[in-house]
């Protein structure tokens, strides 16, 4: 089989293109295929009609190695004259338009950069980050524009942090089908707004869960545009457990100051005890925990209060629920503990969304998990400074897009 033959049927060039020439350029370590156009009329790639030939500019395209030999396309692309549209370039079969990588090596990048990072990748093939970066946000475009709009019934909302100085992005989940639906910048007034518009009035309507914490922005947001917000909302119960984490925790700082200025050095290093489930402690842990949690000690007071709070989320009659939880919360009010009063009162505030998480059984664990992941990633990418590429990168982890090149020369299945 000739060397033109042979690039033909690795590359699938059909009519009306053919490979006219191969060169090896040994000094450069790459082969040149240079593909050449048959026809004298083309068609538009806009709306299929054939035009007449305007002019041809060279280009190349980067394609897989040839052994030790880097690939590279190089063609006189026409572009056509057409009357509808304009001056515009003609549709390629191994390349997708705006990239100078054939199909194939765009692939080839995409499932690379789904195990390694960015550096690694760059490094490995050869590429500047602008080349990677620009073939992960074509994929990301790709599979964007295919995902079929399915409304969804259940969705967590939760901020993920961009860079220091306290810069957010707000990510929201699909709870069922476990991708992320939404990044949006900030987590202010109006971070929500956008995803709900792109739902739609008849998508927000098939709502049934909307899960998040108690933040004002998400919950102002979710009750301009979600109907019957205020029985959708759900405060989960990670995020409660954060509230009487850190109260408990306040009540030990103080209540260790007090006791080290006695020489009483009971409660020295003991913070992750009274925030650490005893079911996860050691078997040696725990009975010493126990007889610490003997002691009468205002710390003993907040956990207990917080431990009575972890047990109320297995209701499942509302008014069952709402007596137990607004008993809890008049003994957190009367106990004189004033970081345990000040989260009673938030929960007093917040307590319809909390009772519809306990009644839904409804957690963000999957928003949080999804927030772990763009953390790792974060880590990878040693940091990002572009927050369109920290978008496209969560997109393109944890999106569920369908990313690789379809009806192109990429032998891949997508």
């Amino acid at each position: 089989m000739r060397d033109h033959e042979l690039y033909a049927r690795i590359l699938e060039i059909h009519p009306p293109w053919r490979v006219s020439d191969v060169r090896l350029q040994v000094d450069q370590g790459e082969i040149q295929v240079f593909v050449a156009p048959d026809a004298k009329a083309y068609r538009c790639p806009k709306c299929s009609k054939n035009c007449a030939g305007y002019d041809h500019r060279e280009r190349r395209w980067r394609h897989l190695d040839t052994c030790q030999y880097r690939t590279i396309l190089v063609a006189d692309v026409p572009r056509v004259s057409c009357p509808e549209h304009g001056v515009v370039q003609v549709a390629l079969p191994w390349a997708a338009p705006g990239s100078r990588f054939t199909a194939l090596f765009e692939a080839l990048v995409i499932a690379w950069l789904g195990e390694a990072s960015f550096l690694a990748v760059a490094r490995q093939l050869h590429l500047s980050w602008d080349e990677v970066a620009g073939i992960q946000g074509r994929a990301v475009e790709r599979g964007l524009a295919r995902r079929k709009f399915e409304p969804p019934r259940r969705i967590g909302v939760d901020e993920t942090s961009f860079q220091k100085r306290h810069e957010y992005v707000t990510v929201v989940c699909d709870l069922d089908r476990e991708i992320v639906l939404h990044v949006a910048d900030d987590h202010y007034d109006g971070s929500l707004d956008e995803f709900y518009e792109q739902v739609g009035p008849e998508g927000v309507s098939q709502l049934e869960v909307v899960c998040m914490d108690m933040w004002r922005a998400y919950i102002g947001a979710t009750r301009r545009h979600v109907p019957d917000a205020d029985q959708k909302i759900a405060f989960d119960k990670y995020h409660v457990a954060c509230q009487y984490g850190k109260a408990v925790d306040l009540v030990r700082k103080g209540e260790h100051r007090l006791l080290l200025a006695g020489g009483d050095e009971r409660l020295k290093r003991t913070k992750y005890w009274w925030l650490t489930n005893p079911k996860n402690m050691s078997r040696e842990r725990a009975k010493e925990f126990k007889a610490l949690q003997r002691n009468a000690l205002k710390t003993s007071r907040a956990w207990a209060i917080k431990d009575v709070a972890m047990k109320l989320w297995d209701y499942r009659l509302r008014g069952c629920a709402e007596k137990a939880w607004k008993r809890l919360i008049s003994w957190g009010l009367r106990c004189r503990l004033v970081p345990m009063r000040k989260v009673s009162e938030t929960i007093r505030k917040y307590l319809w969304g909390i009772l519809n998480a306990v009644i839904y059984k409804a957690n963000n664990a999957l928003a949080e998990g999804m927030n772990s992941r763009i953390q790792e990633l974060k880590r990878r990418a040693c940091g990002y400074r572009n927050r369109d590429r920290f978008r496209s990168a969560i997109y393109f982890h944890l999106g569920g897009l369908d990313l690789y090149p379809t009806g192109l020369a990429t032998h891949t299945k997508s």
